[in-house]
């Protein structure tokens, strides 16, 4: 199990997919909270105004994760809108969001191809 967390992300033409891996606990939530912040300024700096990431890889999100979210999510309505989609989150994810209701605060789809808007 790993305990690091690694972020990577790609700008493509319509949209900043950021690719997160490992776990978001005590330790590395400020790093991607620092690194969704990152890509929300990124994805506004090119123009575009959606932010997919991409929860394949990611083992394990605590409480501290759910936070970092919020914080990306304050960022992502100012000055110019960036919609934040999660996208292939695993089961335990899955429940996560849906426990926490976050499910109902982020759009949730099943793969990065499925993440538009609306």
């Amino acid at each position: 199990m790993k305990s690091d967390m690694k972020w990577t992300d790609e700008t493509l033409p319509d949209k900043v997919v950021g690719k997160v891996e490992g776990r978001i606990y005590e330790a590395t939530w400020e790093a991607f909270a620092n690194q969704m912040i990152g890509g929300v300024r990124k994805a506004r700096d090119a123009g575009l105004s959606l932010l997919v990431v991409d929860l394949t890889k990611l083992d394990y999100m605590s409480s501290r994760g759910l936070r970092a979210l919020t914080l990306a999510s304050r960022e992502a309505v100012k000055p110019e809108a960036v919609t934040i989609i999660l996208a292939a989150p695993n089961d335990q994810m899955r429940e996560i969001l849906e426990i926490s209701r976050y499910d109902k605060i982020f759009k949730v789809v099943d793969n990065v191809a499925a993440a538009v808007p609306g």
